[in-house]
């Protein structure tokens, strides 16, 4: 397949591995630029890069091309740059800066320090087309460009960047605009090709990183030992942009981290990974930017500041993929509010480029098993619909490629590349619950939001990928009993330094999780009209449901008696009707015994209150939700939490931090509690994919008198809100024009209606 880099060579240069490179050349354009009708520019790169003309960034995207599986899927953008182009006149100068991003960015934890490659490069080609018809095309190559190391002396995600305003040529500038220093100076760097596989090129699919606001600090204090935190109000993915002005060569240096400890700014989260930015002053007006790199952040330590700090001096800039928002929610508690918006804040920093597990730390990973559990939550808040199918490509890829092709626990699949300690000892992976069924539960969620058959037929290979690795594993009367598995990892029971060992038999996790991947695939295979396939994937779930009730359930109780194997069990539809209600009645049992506290991992979490609901026990789920003691949803809220928590505690009661050495304030998984609260509570539910068909069903409970859900479905915008009097309640509903809805009250009473805006009483 051709691409339009074909003729365009990889640019690179030996630079120091910390610093930044950046290319240039002018460009002679064969007639008058006012005469050009069209131009284009087509990029990519081994590393991140930022592309301009004429000194002007041709994008508002960053992190330029992404993360994804660089080894089969290395993804190009394409620019209109015909304004910048036109308004101009003479040579063309054409910037390529280029830093080390995911490619060479040391990723990973426990010293894992993976590279893709040693050596970053960049790619690109400008088409112009003239009035006249004539083409001129201008492609990187190893002649005609410069090299030179740029401004930034030192970038890593994980550690961050330097910018030294001095070598911008004497003075700062706004990002994107012309700084005097466009050539900058320094030794020049002999610029190299390097062999790229241009096969792996493919036109980007995802969505781009982008810059979507900026928030001022809300204060600017003295720690107890003296040092200066400034309190950006929410904690949040990017950057901090800065305005300064002091003596040429004064360096200012900025910490970052999502918590204060003892009013202290709280590091020990963070792992490894330094977090820390320097901008080395020019001595005259500077704006710092540093792109190259992004950190997970509430609070910034700031040391070296000439002068008073003030406010206007700083701003956090906020980065993610670019998403549409598509759902919100409001109801009479305030708590809980704030609990979907940690929801929304968390979803938001951890969808930059792939579905990572943390925003902060040393990893940031695509770990499969966070979004295979928060899935259909994302798909509510926001469209998800292209980056989550871009990720799901990756996921096919990196799956087909795999010695033993089963699917990952992380996609991209860095960590085939770690080189961990002997002091650390990683598990032998194979195909794993939960993790590996995101190549299931992931299509799941966006077929119920979307509807997308094309899409369904995209990721049905991988679907089939993880159910032939999980057949292998299998014992003779068909469990998942065998392998390494996560498990209900992060049962709030287990031990701060031992995230798996929960009361959920991980093998009873395990077989409940095949049967609902092999009922899809099934549903998924008749969809896509595959008749053979549709019965061998029904055929094993109806094996599985079989060996899950001779071997884990007797009268009704299941192996392990725990939250999440009946949350499980129920929820997936193991269970013949009276062991599902005792089931039920066990479950309610033991949410009670616990005093209302969350018991549940990873794996019981998304389902809990669900399958409290639908056995009868709505009050229970409801008191579930709104407990504030820990371990609970609101727990975190009360101590000030804006995001969702990756442990149930990860700040303890007394204001220090979990002494796990896992331990994250922004992990989205546990926020999964969203999906149930979008459909029960706000009563917003597909009755068929893609919202063809709705279903406006919300199920009141004790401790909210009022609940509004909205939500901008692809067959238009649905809103529901209702109120309780009394043993009143009141309902309405705006049903997209000529789409059909059953609207279900809570006496049961069902009503057929299409499009409009309806009110009902019960």
């Amino acid at each position: 397949m051709t691409t339009p880099l074909d003729a365009a060579a990889f640019l690179t240069a030996p630079a120091p591995r910390d610093r930044a490179i950046r290319f240039t050349r002018d460009v002679e354009p064969a007639r008058p630029r006012a005469e050009v009708r069209k131009a284009e520019l087509v990029a990519t790169a081994l590393g991140v890069y930022e592309a301009s003309i004429d000194g002007r960034a041709v994008s508002s995207s960053v992190l330029d091309p992404g993360w994804s599986a660089y080894e089969w899927r290395l993804p190009y953008q394409t620019w209109d740059v015909t304004d910048l182009v036109r308004d101009g006149s003479g040579p063309i100068r054409l910037g390529l800066h280029l830093g080390n991003g995911w490619y060479r960015g040391k990723l990973g934890f426990e010293g894992a320090d993976i590279d893709y490659g040693d050596r970053i490069a960049v790619c690109a080609a400008l088409r112009l087309t003239f009035a006249d018809g004539s083409v001129q095309s201008v492609e990187t190559s190893e002649g005609g460009w410069a090299a030179q190391g740029s401004e930034t002396t030192r970038n890593s995600l994980y550690n961050g960047q330097t910018i030294d305003a001095r070598l911008r040529g004497g003075g700062g500038g706004e990002a994107g605009e012309t700084l005097p220093g466009e050539t900058l100076p320094g030794e020049a760097l002999p610029v190299e090709a390097l062999a790229v596989d241009r096969a792996r090129l493919v036109p980007q699919s995802g969505p781009p990183v982008v810059r979507h606001e900026a928030i001022r600090p809300v204060s600017i204090d003295r720690s107890p030992s003296g040092r200066l935190l400034v309190d950006f109000g929410q904690n949040l993915v990017g950057w901090i942009r800065a305005r300064v002005r002091g003596p040429r060569g004064t360096e200012v240096t900025i910490r970052h981290a999502e918590v204060l400890e003892h009013g202290e700014l709280g590091t020990r989260p963070l792992r490894a990974a330094e977090a820390t930015d320097v901008f080395v002053l020019s001595g005259g007006d500077d704006v710092f930017e540093p792109t190259f790199t992004f950190h997970g952040f509430r609070y910034a330590e700031v040391e070296g500041w000439p002068g008073e700090l003030t406010a206007d001096d700083l701003e956090a800039v906020v980065v993610h993929s670019e998403m549409r928002r598509t759902g919100s929610f409001s109801c009479s508690d305030p708590l809980v509010d704030r609990l979907v918006e940690n929801v929304v804040q968390g979803q938001r920093g951890n969808f930059l480029s792939v579905p990572t597990d943390c925003p902060q730390r040393d990893e940031r990973l695509g770990w499969t098993g966070d979004i295979a559990a928060f899935a259909a939550s994302a798909a509510f808040v926001y469209d998800v619909a292209d980056f989550l199918d871009d990720w799901l490509r990756d996921l096919r890829a990196e799956t087909e490629n795999a010695p033993d092709r089963f699917v990952p626990i992380v996609v991209p699949d860095a960590l085939k590349y770690a080189h961990f300690g002997e002091d650390f000892a990683f598990p032998e992976m194979g195909p794993t619950a939960v993790w590996g069924d995101a190549a299931v539960w992931v299509p799941q969620a966006l077929w119920h939001a979307y509807g997308d058959r094309d899409r369904l037929a995209a990721h049905y290979p991988a679907m089939v990928l993880h159910l032939e690795s999980v057949q292998r594993m299998l014992s003779p009367d068909g469990l998942w009993d065998r392998g390494f598995q996560f498990g209900d990892w992060l049962d709030p029971d287990a031990p701060p330094e031992n995230p798996a060992a929960a009361k959920a038999d991980p093998h009873v996790v395990a077989t409940a999780c095949l049967y609902r991947s092999a009922s899809f695939a099934a549903e998924a295979a008749a969809v896509l009209g595959r008749a053979e396939d549709a019965e061998r994937w029904a055929d094993l779930a109806e094996r599985t449901r079989t060996a899950f009730r001779e071997n884990y359930v007797d009268g009704g109780r299941i192996r392990s008696d725990c939250t999440t194997v009946y949350a499980l069990a129920i929820c997936f539809g193991l269970l013949e009707e009276e062991d599902r209600v005792r089931a039920g009645d066990r479950l309610a049992e033991l949410v009670r015994q616990g005093g209302y506290r969350v018991t549940t991992g990873f794996a019981g979490t998304p389902f809990v209150t669900w399958a409290l609901s639908e056995t009868g026990h709505i009050a229970d789920a409801y008191r579930l939700l709104l407990e504030r003691e820990c371990p609970s949803w609101l727990y975190p809220v009360t101590m000030g939490a804006t995001t969702i928590w990756e442990r149930w505690d990860s700040m303890l009661p007394d204001g220090s931090i979990n002494p796990g050495e896992m331990t994250s304030f922004n992990h989205y998984a546990l926020g999964a509690v969203a999906d149930w609260i979008f459909q029960v509570v706000g009563g917003i539910r597909p009755a068929e994919p893609g919202y063809a068909r709705i279903r406006i069903e919300p199920v009141p409970g004790p401790g909210l008198t009022w609940a509004r859900t909205r939500y901008a479905s692809r067959v238009g915008d649905i809103e529901v809100s209702w109120r309780t009097d009394g043993d009143r309640f009141v309902l309405d509903a705006v049903i997209p024009d000529g789409v059909p809805a059953d609207i279900v009250l809570p006496d049961g009473t069902t009503h057929e209606v299409v499009g409009g805006e309806h009110r009902f009483t019960a």
